[in-house]
């Protein structure tokens, strides 16, 4: 219920204020395919085209980020674990900006940029495996650092492309989009990200159990008769794909899938099955609002959203930290 009606607040508030009422008659009049008056037409399209499938996306990237915080830290066994300390998010931002300033898959029109993103992410989790495999197979360790070291490297890349870049306009749009915005939402893009998401998230559920296994260590894993390699192997696809998904249409938005999972741990533990229950609408809730202050705070300019997640973050972050009696995964 606090999700839904965070949607609904923030669907109706903005530069253009729409009364809650208003707001729901709006929806409904969509959801059913009626008629409205000639004097609502604005206000119509503000609310169903313009804020709705911006809200939606928010919600379930906040959602995706919060689940994939959870999952990553319990495969690296990492603490400061997120969604993008695998280099993921570098490789898809190298993606997005090789198609922002000089053109490739012109072909794809509006989506150019949001596929080159997912094609970024997706080659970067590949140059991440498989640097970081061995022998005997993926550590988390070598995970970690691999995905730092690509990251740093993607990130070089990155600002090469942009220092080189034709204008200052182009610059400034993939800055922007670099640090997160969910302002070229639409609701063509929105049901991709929704599949790729809802997806995950189930699957993430269902192997909730390998993931509790998994947080305890390689050893542990193995004495219950679980190969801890392939499901690492196969959990990092997943997470990888979900979070290419996200990264092509809302670029990086940090903290939240760091800081989610411990508060969730905080409030009911850390069993993974619960974790991945829980922590995914805390995520939508907390990004939804997050989005709303981007777009209303210095109206009508906006915030990118890495910042706002960070002025929250850091400090909620450094709070855990030196509260007495919490640990990665208890109390």
């Amino acid at each position: 219920m606090v999700l839904i009606a965070s949607i609904l607040v923030a669907i109706g508030l903005g530069s253009a204020v729409v009364p809650p009422a208003d707001t729901v008659r709006y929806l409904w009049t969509s959801a059913t395919a009626g008629t409205i008056s000639a004097d609502d037409v604005t206000r119509y399209q503000i609310i169903w085209q313009i804020r709705t499938p911006r809200v939606l996306l928010a919600a379930i990237v906040g959602a995706g980020l919060a689940g994939i915080g959870v999952a990553i830290q319990a495969l690296v066994r990492n603490a400061l674990a997120d969604p993008y300390i695998l280099g993921v998010s570098s490789g898809a931002s190298v993606g997005a900006v090789a198609v922002s300033l000089f053109g490739a898959l012109s072909a794809l029109g509006i989506y150019a940029v949001s596929v080159g993103a997912f094609l970024g992410a997706l080659g970067a989790t590949a140059l991440v495996y498989l640097i970081a495999a061995g022998r005997l197979g993926v550590s988390p360790l070598r995970l970690v650092l691999t995905g730092v070291a690509l990251s740093f490297g993607f990130q070089a890349v990155m600002s090469v492309m942009i220092y080189f870049a034709p204008t200052s306009e182009a610059t400034g749009t993939v800055l922007f989009w670099t640090m997160g915005s969910f302002g070229a939402a639409t609701w063509g893009s929105l049901p991709v990200v929704v599949i790729f998401i809802v997806a995950g998230l189930l699957v993430l559920g269902r192997r909730s159990r390998i993931l509790d296994v998994l947080a305890l260590g390689d050893e542990s894993a193995a004495s219950l008769g679980i190969d801890a390699t392939r499901a690492r192997k196969s959990l990092f696809v997943v997470t990888a794909l979900m979070t290419g998904a996200m990264v092509a249409v809302s670029g990086t938005i940090g903290f939240v899938g760091l800081v989610i999972p411990h508060i969730t741990r905080m409030i009911i533990g850390a069993t993974h099955a619960r974790l991945l229950l829980i922590a995914p609408f805390l995520g939508a809730i907390l990004m939804v609002w997050v989005d709303l202050l981007a777009r209303t705070m210095v109206a009508p300019r906006e915030l990118p959203l890495g910042v706002l997640t960070a002025i929250i973050g850091v400090p909620v972050f450094i709070y855990l930290m030196r509260r007495r009696g919490y640990v990665f995964g208890g109390r």
